[in-house]
């Protein structure tokens, strides 16, 4: 076909896969094929795949699944997986779908332009090597609003939570140097990047591998020195939640006052099982310190319900805690019994409808503590940036500190001038309809 073949990538999961995605993205573009934005566009499609949960591994193969029949109506030429998925079930992908002309796993990303003139050519390729040589470094071709850009510190993780198959499919925790990640930002910043979001499966963790100490507070304050507006904190684990890093994100303006803290839990037991320290008075202490060093804080965590042997009386404790918490952003995950985990053999696992009605209960409460939260904002005032605009609405959209991509919703606002995607505004809080924040531009853009 030569070099005017097409190339589409979908990407899945999260934004640690998204980076990946990026980094092969890049060396396709510099190797002369033309990127397209849809996989139905493309003539080598590259399937970017989860692989995580269930949830996850159904959507992943539901995309396959659609390649598959787009190749067969002669619209994707040459189908390429590769990500967790393709990692976790390596034989799986072989003899299930011969459909598929390449599969690559974590550790042969890289290979991915001699992936793609080999099938081209006829060959079916079947490549994945040691997780270990996966490659965080190099040229990325950003896939998000321009305006922010994830930037990942560090791959794989240690902490070998009993439910959780990420040590299985990504391997050792590996942070990337300091000197590395601030360059790749300062990159991102001369093009236009207003937001960094600084991810790893542990941010918390970075820097123990490499440095043999929690490295994260010197890292945030070399990235601090970029001429950028916010640097938000996903993905923190409670126990790592040292005095350094929380007085560092009390005192940086640069430096969102936005904490992901994924507790999945509160009740000793469970969290015992789960592979994971502390219980309900410990996090409550945590929690407190955070609020009160950390003036104006939003607090983001994690449920797991329907975790094995969780009995009625400890998902009630759960449901409790987060009632009187009060977190300002919260998802919940009913427990998803995955393959070669020890969580996996536990006796007394949970029925399946059982997890997903307490999961639900956790998220209808959730909603009217939000209703009630966003119903007291009303008359006060934010710096917004403006993601878009809403034909239907006749509103633009954007965010605050508040509010991470693609996790937590959007602020809805009217303005009498035009605003491009990236500016920022002060609005005044208005109205709240269905849990969205509807508001009005009191200061111009910038």
């Amino acid at each position: 076909m030569g070099k005017e073949t097409k190339v589409g990538m979908v990407s899945l999961g999260c934004p640690k896969n998204q980076c990946d995605a990026e980094l092969m993205l890049a060396k396709i573009a510099e190797a002369g094929y033309k990127i397209v934005p849809e996989a139905g566009l493309a003539d080598v499609v590259v399937i970017n795949t989860c692989g995580f949960i269930t949830s996850a591994k159904e959507e992943a193969i539901e995309e396959i699944m659609e390649a598959i029949n787009r190749k067969n109506d002669g619209i994707n030429k040459k189908i390429i997986v590769t990500g967790c998925l393709a990692q976790r079930y390596q034989k799986q992908m072989d003899d299930e779908f011969p459909e598929i002309d390449g599969v690559l796993g974590l550790g042969r990303n890289d290979a991915i332009v001699e992936t793609i003139e080999k099938v081209l050519a006829g060959e079916r390729v079947m490549d994945f090597g040691s997780i270990d040589e996966l490659d965080m470094e190099g040229k990325r071709m950003q896939s998000t609003l321009p305006h922010y850009a994830y930037l990942r510190i560090a791959d794989g993780c240690d902490n070998c939570c009993t439910y959780c198959a990420i040590p299985q499919i990504r391997g050792r925790f590996r942070s990337r140097k300091i000197e590395n990640i601030v360059k790749e930002a300062g990159i991102l910043v001369k093009k236009g990047v207003k937001e960094l979001i600084v991810v790893a499966q542990d941010t918390t963790n970075y820097g123990i591998d490499l440095y043999g100490r929690y490295a994260l507070p010197e890292l945030l304050r070399e990235l601090a020195k970029l001429d950028i507006k916010w640097i938000r904190l996903l993905y923190c684990y409670p126990e790592r939640m040292t005095d350094e890093l929380i007085d560092l994100i009390a005192s940086e303006p640069k430096i969102c006052k936005y904490i992901d803290l994924p507790l999945q839990h509160c009740d000793e037991e469970i969290l015992h099982d789960m592979g994971r320290s502390g219980d309900r008075a410990s996090l409550t202490a945590l929690i407190k310190k955070l609020r009160d060093r950390i003036p104006g804080l939003t607090l983001r965590t994690t449920f797991i319900t329907g975790f094995p042997g969780e009995t009625e009386a400890q998902f009630t404790e759960l449901a409790e805690f987060a009632n009187e918490i009060k977190f300002d952003r919260l998802g919940c995950f009913a427990y998803s019994q995955e393959d070669d985990t020890p969580a996996a053999d536990f006796e007394n696992q949970v029925d399946e409808r059982e997890r997903e009605h307490r999961a639900e209960i956790i998220m209808e409460q959730q909603e009217i503590r939000v209703s009630e939260a966003f119903a007291a904002l009303t008359g006060t005032e934010t710096e917004v940036v403006c993601e878009g605009y809403d034909r239907l609405f006749e509103m633009y959209f954007g965010r605050d500190a508040s509010y991470a991509p693609e996790i937590d919703g959007m602020i809805y606002f009217s303005c009498k001038k035009k605003l491009h995607t990236g500016d920022f505004v002060k609005i005044r809080f208005t109205d709240c309809l269905d849990n969205n924040l509807i508001g009005e531009v009191v200061e111009e853009s910038r």
